[in-house]
């Protein structure tokens, strides 16, 4: 039973993180969003790893997809 509510407000976090909006984040606010999509990608694994279910991987997919987005702008781009 609370491994199942554990399973369900850890999808809760990751699709309200998949919804929130990127834009106009500070740097400090970008660390940290960053950091808090590697810790859902890293739970939803260990969950996944149990389960098997397809649609807690495509949720890590969009996940990371974010997250790399994050990186690339706080990483910016080089001029050279």
């Amino acid at each position: 039973m609370f491994i199942k509510n554990f399973c369900v407000s850890l999808i809760e976090k990751a699709l309200e993180f998949e919804s929130r909006s990127m834009s106009n984040m500070s740097t400090s606010d970008r660390v940290s969003a960053s950091r808090e999509a590697k810790e859902l990608i890293l739970s939803l694994n260990d969950v996944y790893k149990e389960n098997k279910d397809p649609e807690i991987m495509d949720l890590m997919k969009l996940l990371t997809a974010k997250k790399k987005k994050i990186e690339k702008r706080l990483k910016g781009s080089s001029t050279v």
